[in-house]
């Protein structure tokens, strides 16, 4: 496999045969990719909010998860405008985040766009799980306007500094490259270094882009980027297929398994996901009350599947079930896998707040007692 971030007047061999780099941990590579090929750009139309546009679709990216902010809404609207981008707005930017990761796992790179300050460190969090997991996020963040920038004033989206630069430095500790463009002459280098480096590298980036500067062109932005080849990162096939085929009969042997699964229904029903949630509701936070148990480890019950009952609001295909045995259980799979299969399901699962494994007992019991070490003698 051959990756390289292509141009903007030609389809590159990455668009055009579908390949893009891959993750260290992502299995089956080279992966294939929706990229469409990039028609020709003319001087005229390669304004930078176009010129990202087209990187995205041209190293793979088919979807871009997104909070707007007033920040970033210019940019929006051309990432919109890309016929090879889908915008999928998310209700928060954590999640954004962590659909970007998600789609990174499973496309080979990934995409979010948030606003300034309040959006970047929202998705801050999972931009950190993308870097340990050695996952190409490419973090896009709508910054002020450039010419805000030393001139003391305080904006809004900020802590109250009429320095920038916070966002800046909580992702220097978990992005492998950051670039701030704040004016036209260099973003057609900062773009194209921070997408080819997110995939040489396999780690996520970030890319401030000021607000005022999405729409403007400018003659670089029609110019042939700087190619780069990546080595293909081929997976141990008989290891993954073992650790495959121990995985299963490690989940099939379990006596009492449980599934963590989701956030963000309300964008899973708009984007018709037929998945199957489970929600294991014990009321609290047992894990915790294993280590050390007090009043704080008790939360309020919700009326889970009314929630989500409130959140479809009879748009789009969803259906939910309470159970409280086993029997119920089975019944509410068989539906969701046959007459149901057609929706997104979410499955409420009753369990005993006490409802607990030997090994979670015992954990807990080690966890208390290294917790409560007293202090070296001075």
């Amino acid at each position: 496999m051959d990756t390289r971030v292509g141009s903007v007047d030609g389809p590159s061999p990455a668009a055009s045969n579908g390949a893009v780099g891959c993750p260290a941990s992502a299995p089956g590579c080279p992966m294939t990719s929706a990229a469409r090929p990039a028609a020709p750009v003319s001087a005229g139309e390669a304004s930078l909010g176009r010129h990202l546009a087209r990187r995205l679709v041209q190293v793979g990216v088919g979807d871009v998860f997104a909070v707007p902010g007033d920040f970033n809404l210019t940019l929006l609207d051309h990432l919109i405008a890309e016929p090879g981008l889908r915008l999928v707005g998310c209700c928060n930017e954590l999640n954004a985040g962590y659909a970007a990761e998600g789609y990174a796992r499973a496309r080979g790179v990934g995409a979010c766009a948030v606003t300034f300050t309040v959006g970047g460190l929202s998705v801050l969090n999972a931009i950190a799980g993308a870097y340990s997991e050695n996952l190409p996020v490419i973090c896009i963040a709508g910054g002020p306007n450039s010419n805000d920038y030393g001139t003391n004033r305080i904006l809004h989206h900020t802590i109250g500094l009429p320095d920038f630069s916070q966002e800046l430095r909580c992702f220097q500790a978990v992005t492998c490259y950051q670039a701030v463009v704040t004016n036209l002459d260099d973003a057609h280098e900062q773009i194209d270094t921070a997408i080819s480096t997110a995939l040489k590298e396999s780690k996520p980036v970030y890319l401030s882009i000021s607000c005022n500067l999405p729409g403007l062109p400018h003659p670089t932005f029609s110019s042939d980027p700087v190619p780069f080849f990546l080595a293909p990162k081929v997976s141990n096939k008989m290891g993954l297929e073992a650790a495959v085929e121990a995985t299963v009969q490690f989940l099939n042997k379990a006596v009492k398994p449980v599934l963590v699964t989701a956030q963000d229904v309300s964008t899973m029903i708009r984007c018709a996901q037929n998945s199957i949630i489970f929600l294991i509701n014990n009321g609290g936070y047992t894990i915790e009350v294993e280590i050390h148990d007090g009043p704080y480890n008790v939360i309020k019950n919700w009326n889970y599947t009314g929630l989500v009952d409130a959140i479809h609001n009879g748009e789009g295909k969803c259906w939910t079930s309470k159970v409280k045995c086993e029997e119920e259980l089975t019944t509410a799979i068989e539906t969701a896998l046959g007459q149901k299969k057609d929706c997104l399901c979410f499955i409420e699962v009753i369990a005993h707040k006490d409802d607990t494994s030997k090994e979670l007992l015992e954990w807990g019991s080690r966890v208390s007692a290294a917790n409560s070490r007293p202090p070296n003698p001075q």
